[in-house]
């Protein structure tokens, strides 16, 4: 209200002032010898309205700028209205005080926007946003090393290896999850994906979670296994004891002829050979479950640092023999030669021998076996050690049992070798995967 009456009275003055110089010219237009007179109020008036334009202009120009500034969020412009005075003045420092306003609540959402791009980056699930037309607004860091990926414009850029994710990302419907399966030369991801909807600015936008689950999932299952085990080889244990003392027992109580074979005795000679079968196949098992029960019972890795290639050499001298009795070509890459892994050394070795073990068993028929043991540093800096054999391969079906305890396709394995093999990479926090095709070969990969 203020402000408004002292802006009407500096509009009323000059208009005030230039009615006046209005009167005074025409008071004298038809006197003689007031021509000066004339001119002066002609002038009066002018000067008048010149401040009164001015005066108006000057204001309007200055909230013309500062509506400006507030559209274009530039708070650095001043509004233009220092010096008009009276009412000016304190609409000048109203102007600043809103333009100050407004330059903290920019910097205030600017701060909440590093903030959230902050944790965004900083958050080890994979983002990513895609537009309704397939354009790619986000892509966090966990996202870019999870596909590998310095930057994503478009989702119909994903690599051809990438194909299965990108269906799965264009059919995930919101609140959905899924899993899916990405194989690659060195690495196996299990990607656990889950998406949302939502409109910006009046376009709908789905948000994609990455999260690679392999390690989670391998974890779960061997201490699955584990418990199965302490639980299975509790109570074979406690059956297979009691068996195999009796029957030694019985075998010792029955009489001397029948115990020896007697050939007049036909009835004891078969009892006795029952029971020395029972007793044998009985101490059989229990060795079967004391080895497998220190295989689940691995030590906590010693870790320490050692050259990859020295390792190497170890194991190449301990398999040398065996490998030049059956012909087979032994290669051994180390890249760079340097190369250093911190690792328990006598547990990866352990696991090495066992995969090279297989490799050379199963190179047993193939003309010109090759195999060929390979370590290097991936694209995530980490150390990749490979078994590689040109053998028969592995079919699908084996493929996927492979790593399960007990599970063997030898006639005389255990099926604890690459299981025991599983539980030392998952005590390194590492994993061990296999890829391999009928006829084509088998590659086993150790990444710690």
């Amino acid at each position: 209200m203020i402000h408004s009456r002292r802006f009407r009275f500096q509009v009323a003055w000059r208009l005030l002032l230039a009615a006046l110089a209005t009167g005074c010219f025409f008071a004298f237009w038809r006197r003689p010898g007031f021509a000066i007179a004339m001119l002066l109020a002609a002038a009066v008036f002018v000067s008048a309205l010149v401040s009164l334009f001015r005066y108006i202009d000057r204001s309007n120009r200055g909230l013309v700028r500062f509506l400006q500034a507030v559209r274009y969020h530039d708070f650095s412009l001043s509004p233009g209205i220092e010096g008009l005075g009276g009412s000016f003045t304190e609409l000048n420092a109203a102007f600043r005080e809103i333009s100050g306003q407004f330059q903290r609540a920019r910097e205030e959402k600017e701060e909440q926007y590093r903030y959230l791009q902050t944790v965004v980056q900083h958050i080890a699930v994979g983002l990513l946003s895609v537009r309704a037309d397939g354009c790619v607004d986000l892509l966090n860091n966990a996202a870019k090393r999870l596909l590998r990926l310095p930057h994503l414009r478009r989702i119909s850029d994903l690599p051809p290896q990438f194909a299965p994710l990108r269906a799965e990302i264009e059919h995930l419907r919101p609140g959905e999850k899924s899993l899916l399966r990405l194989d690659f030369s060195d690495e196996e991801l299990q990607l656990s994906l889950a998406a949302i909807e939502f409109k910006l600015r009046g376009q709908l936008f789905k948000l994609v979670s990455l999260q690679n689950i392999q390690v989670e999932l391998e974890e779960k299952e061997a201490e699955a296994w584990q418990s199965l085990t302490r639980v299975l080889t509790h109570e074979i244990m406690n059956s297979l004891t009691p068996i195999a003392s009796l029957a030694a027992t019985a075998s010792s109580l029955l009489p001397g002829p029948a115990a020896a074979g007697d050939a007049t005795d036909p009835c004891g000679r078969e009892i006795d050979e029952a029971l020395r079968t029972i007793h044998r196949r009985s101490e059989g098992l229990m060795r079967f479950v004391h080895a497998y029960r220190s295989v689940a019972l691995i030590p906590q890795p010693q870790f320490r640092i050692f050259p990859v290639a020295e390792m190497f050499r170890r194991i190449e001298k301990l398999l040398n023999e065996k490998l030049s009795r059956q012909g087979i070509r032994f290669q051994v890459e180390v890249e760079p030669p340097s190369l250093e892994l911190t690792a328990d050394p006598d547990l990866t070795e352990q696991v090495l021998i066992n995969l090279l073990l297989n490799a050379i068993e199963a190179l047993g028929a193939s003309r010109e076996p090759r195999i060929r043991l390979h370590s290097h540093m991936n694209e995530r800096g980490r150390v990749v050690i490979q078994v590689e054999d040109n053998g028969p391969g592995i079919s699908p079906e084996a493929r996927e049992k492979i790593f399960i305890p007990f599970f063997t396709t030898k006639e005389e394995g255990s099926g604890i070798g690459l299981s025991f093999s599983r539980q030392v990479m998952r005590l390194h926090r590492g994993v061990i995967t296999v890829h391999s095709q009928p006829e084509a070969g088998t590659v086993f990969s150790l990444r710690f």
